[in-house]
């Protein structure tokens, strides 16, 4: 059952080497969980977590666990195996405005100016940083559940696509997609 130290000592050196792979790890939130049994009440925790790569990947997971730490490094797992590629304008926000839902929980994100920074609220923020958005809007509406709340961003980031994207299903040049976007902003 006990392995030797150095054996130890050189998985959790492996361990921090894969955590340290260039990922942003944020908490979003712990629940003190309890189930009441025969003898009392049993007590675990469970953790909302949100992982990026701060260049368009993501991801969030939830772990449960007797334990916070043990929790948080299931939750971190989950989220590292359920990440996303969102496609960003010029490296800092979103190629165009985009609306999501999940439950009663619905969020509107609109790309935004350069300076404008990430106003968003709550788990939304935690998404962008990890993320590697600078400068995005957004409004939640409906319920606070970060749960609720980050699956609803997930479902609007996972409806963004790029200019390449619609070009090369379209059949166009990109320059036609983006010119075309620049004469609806100007008439605006």
């Amino acid at each position: 059952m006990n392995q030797p130290a150095q054996k130890r000592d050189r998985q959790r050196g492996e361990r921090r080497e894969r955590e340290d792979d260039g990922l942003i790890d944020r908490l979003v939130g712990i629940n003190r969980v309890s189930k009441v049994v025969k003898g009392g009440r049993n007590f675990s925790f469970a953790a909302l977590v949100v992982v990026g790569d701060g260049k368009g990947r993501v991801g969030f997971g939830t772990g449960k666990a007797r334990e916070v730490p043990e929790a948080i490094r299931k939750a971190t797992d989950t989220a590292k195996k359920k990440m996303i590629r969102v496609p960003l304008r010029e490296g800092r926000t979103l190629h165009h405005d985009v609306q999501g839902h999940y439950g009663a929980g619905r969020v509107v994100l609109r790309s935004a100016p350069a300076g404008t920074g990430v106003i968003a609220g709550g788990p939304m923020r935690a998404i962008f940083e990890s993320l590697g958005v600078q400068d995005v809007v957004c409004k939640s509406t409906g319920t606070q559940n970060p749960h609720n709340m980050i699956k609803a961003t997930f479902d609007a980031l996972k409806t963004c696509v790029s200019p390449r994207d619609v070009a090369s299903r379209r059949g166009l040049k990109v320059s036609d997609i983006i010119a075309r976007r620049g004469d609806v902003e100007g008439k605006e």
